[in-house]
Order: C-alpha cells, then structure tokens, then sequence
C-alpha cells in the first residue's frame, strides 16, 4: 500500500503530525479492521485449545453439550 504522507515539522525540525489523505485513511482502517478481527480470531482459538489442554488434564471440569447451550 503505497501512502501519500505529508510531516509536520517544527522549527526545529522535530515532526509533530502526519497527513494523509482521506482515501489513504480509509484503506488504512480497513486494513487494520481486518487485522483485529485475525488477531481476536487467533486469540480466541489460543484460549480454546488451552481449555481444551486442562481440561484433558482434570484441571478443569468439562460440561455437557446441554450444560453448554443453556449457558449460552
């Protein structure tokens, strides 16, 4: 993704500020919806599958289906 960015800079030199434009920020929330969504996606599997891991441990205590569609 190719950005047209303007800096603002101070006296010194010192940026203070970028600017993009209005297209350019669109696609960039866009994209980093996308990742969100990956990366809770991704998140939310790791918690399973470590569930799952203490469950079948006897460290924690399974439910039965039905158990599971009430809690819901």
């Amino acid at each position: 993704m190719r950005l047209s960015v303007q800096y603002l800079n101070d006296a010194a030199g010192n940026v203070h500020a970028v600017q993009v434009p209005v297209s350019d920020w669109k696609r960039l929330l866009k994209s980093m919806r996308g990742l969100q969504q990956r990366l809770k996606i991704k998140s939310d599997l790791t918690e399973a599958l470590a569930e799952v891991e203490q469950k079948r441990a006897g460290k924690q205590k399974s439910e039965t289906l039905d158990e599971f569609l009430r809690g819901l």
